[in-house]
């Protein structure tokens, strides 16, 4: 059986995670941690671009990576228009909406694909993206807003909760397109999305600063107070607060989870309130959740970063269990799925979707 090579790069709002794989398996990996306040100096999301390469380049160096020859470069997508779920080669018109956000979505992904493209122009090899944030599976309901000619953009960790759904069915002897879960990606960013038979049918806009805050991301707010405190703010500083500056980082100029959890240990009155208010807002989504699925939910799913932290799972444990059964599944299964998706395409097993330039969806009948 051929060998191939296959290096994933995977920009997240807290981190950039690196992976080398032979066909499945992974040789080599590092998770570099990079403190918002840091990203917080470049202006704009493209400007972290050479930031990033240099931790690629580090990574190579220090762990004497040959890349020469390699079959796939992987990308994290994000930022082009909305797309059905699945691997995509990346062309020059999906490089391009990407870079300029077409479709929206204002997200550190939008560096993965660029990224992808850097390393693959030095080292050969194709390069693809795999279950972007922008997957769109939403059902009709849950597209509108309550203003007419605005609609909600699908806007989630596609890319890990799919995995994990499809891993769990797996565990569980079950089919994925015949079952109905509540994913929740736990991490920098959260999103609680709900999947019925197979599509992600609603969830929160984990990228436009909807649902629970996070360690980076200022979550949902009124309408009043907005207006109230953005009166005299630049639309940069909404948009920071939106993925980088909002949350933890607000109120503690730090989204260093594991410092801020650190003063929850020690009994910090403050850190103790707004770490257990995100878990609130945490399970409050998962009830909205579950009342998209009707009731009718067969397993609460967990993942992400965050579940490191065992009081995240407890807490979701003892205030969600009434819905269904909560499963943990630590850390994120986003390497291994970009890599088996490029694999099977490599292979022959999968076929690509392609980029057409076009949203997947575009609007209703009477638009």
């Amino acid at each position: 059986m051929k060998k191939y090579k296959i290096f994933v790069i995977n920009p997240g709002s807290t981190s950039t995670k690196l992976a080398l794989y032979e066909n499945a398996t992974c040789l080599l990996s590092t998770n570099v941690f990079h403190d918002s306040s840091v990203l917080i100096k470049f202006p704009k999301i493209n400007d972290q671009l050479m930031y990033r390469m240099m931790v690629i380049q580090k990574f190579i160096e220090d762990n004497h990576v040959d890349l020469t020859g390699v079959d796939a470069v992987v990308g994290r997508g994000g930022s082009c228009y909305a797309v059905e779920s699945g691997i995509y080669e990346v062309s020059d018109q999906l490089l391009q909406d990407t870079r300029e956000a077409k479709g929206g979505l204002y997200h550190v992904s939008m560096l993965g694909v660029q990224l992808a493209r850097m390393v693959a122009d030095e080292y050969g090899g194709r390069v693809f993206m795999m279950d972007p944030p922008i997957v769109d599976e939403l059902c009709d309901e849950a597209r509108l807003t309550g203003v007419s000619g605005i609609y909600r953009k699908a806007v989630s960790h596609a890319l890990n909760e799919k995995a994990c759904a499809k891993h769990h069915a797996r565990v569980m002897h079950q089919d994925y397109d015949q079952v109905n879960y509540i994913v929740c990606h736990i991490d920098g960013g959260i999103s609680i999305t709900a999947h019925r038979h197979g599509r992600m049918i609603d969830g929160n806009d984990a990228g436009g600063g909807e649902g629970p805050f996070t360690p980076t991301r200022m979550g949902s707010m009124a309408v009043t107070d907005m207006l109230l405190y953005f009166k005299d703010k630049s639309p940069e500083d909404i948009r920071k607060l939106c993925y980088e500056a909002g949350g933890l980082s607000s109120y503690f100029h730090t989204s260093d989870a594991d410092v801020i959890h650190r003063m929850v240990d020690e009994g910090d009155e403050k850190a103790t309130l707004v770490w257990q208010a995100m878990i609130y807002q945490i399970v409050k989504y998962i009830g909205a959740m579950s009342t998209a699925l009707k009731g009718q939910v067969d397993a609460i799913l967990l993942t992400g970063g965050l579940l490191r932290f065992d009081d995240i799972t407890n807490t979701i444990r003892k205030d969600c269990g009434w819905i269904a059964p909560v499963y943990a599944y630590p850390g994120e299964f986003e390497q291994d799925a970009m890599a088996q998706g490029a694999l099977r395409v490599l292979r022959g097993e999968e076929q690509l979707k392609e980029y057409t330039g076009k949203p997947v969806w575009s609007g209703f009948d009477w638009d």
